[in-house]
Formats: C-alpha cells, structure tokens, sequence
C-alpha cells in the first residue's frame, strides 16, 4: 500500500521543518530529525562501508556534518532524505577510500542488521515513498545512465570505479551520470 500524496508531502514539509530548525541550532529538532532519518542513513553507510562498526561511526560523522551544514539545505533544489542521503553516500565513500577497502560490499538482507529493526512507522512510510518515486523516476532514464546512477548511489561505487568498469573516460562517466540525475531531479520535482 503506497502512502497518499497528501501523506508524502506531510512528511516531506516534516523533514524540511525538522532541517530548517536544525539549521537554527535547535537540539530538539536534531533529536527529531535523528529519529525519522538514521535507519535509513545506517542503511546507506552500511551497505557502502560493509562493516557495522564503520557504518555507526561514519553515521555519527554524518550528523555531525547535518548540524553543521544544515543552513545550507535549500528546500526547493533537493528533496530533504535525497539531500541526507547525499551526505551519508559521500561520508561512507571517503571512509571507503580511507581505508582502501577491497572487501565486497554487504548485500541487502545479510547477516547485519539495522541499529533500529523497527523504526517509527512514519519513518518507515518516508523511506518506502521515496523509494517509489526514485524507482519510478529512475524507470523514465535509458538504461546506461539509469544502471550508471543505480550503481553510484545504491552500491557507493566511485565515478572513477565505473569508468574504469565501463571503459569510459571518467569525465564522460560524470557528465553521463550528471545529466541523469539532473532528469531524476526534474522527474521528482514535477511528482511533488
């Protein structure tokens, strides 16, 4: 059962006010927008770091830049969880090219587990909406850049790993995956 549009955006306007506040120094907010968003984000540093201790630690190091770096959310250019997210998949790569990690990374359904495996229901109705809308935006991209963003941003492979997969010179990678996500962008505008 999808949530109705009218839900999708209540949540959305929550997580904006909940970021907006934040940005303002508020710590019940922090709290707040800490309780909506860190299953998910665990679930983001998880599966690119692929070691749990790492992920908790890159999580923390993801709020810490949520508090400092929440004036800068612009509520009209990204969606609030896509703008989190962002955060969480760039902290998790650098932790990845930190450590030289070579190890494969944790496929979905293995053995660890989230921090929270119960997360609140409205959480849990955010994260399943916007993965609805990403999926069904990501459907409307021709299938190289829609597999190039797929494997960016779900298995935290660099711009670089993929080019080099792909035999394409990196900057051809990038401008290939940036024009797809500038569609994504229009294609979750015009569905909000």
């Amino acid at each position: 059962m999808t949530a109705a549009p009218s839900d999708a955006a209540a949540r959305r306007a929550e997580l904006v006010r909940e970021l907006l506040a934040v940005a303002m120094e508020d710590r019940d907010a922090f709290q707040r927008l800490y309780r909506l968003t860190s299953a998910k984000l665990f679930g983001i540093c998880l599966r690119i770091c692929g070691e749990r201790q790492a992920a908790e630690d890159v999580l923390q190091d993801v709020y810490v830049q949520v508090w400092r770096r929440a004036g800068g959310y612009e509520p009209g250019r990204a969606s609030p969880i896509t703008w989190l997210a962002t955060i969480a998949r760039h902290r998790a790569i650098d932790w990845r090219r930190r450590q030289h990690a070579t190890a494969p990374l944790a496929e979905p359904g293995s053995a660890a587990e989230p921090v929270d495996p119960a997360p609140r229901a409205e959480a849990a109705l955010l994260a399943e909406e916007e993965r609805a809308r990403i999926a069904d935006c990501l459907e409307t991209l021709e299938p190289r850049p829609r597999d190039a963003v797929r494997t960016a941003f779900y298995d935290g492979i660099t711009y670089a790993e993929l080019a080099a997969r792909d035999g394409t010179p990196l900057g051809t990678m990038k401008s290939l995956i940036r024009r797809a996500l500038l569609r994504l962008r229009e294609c979750l505008s015009d569905d909000a």
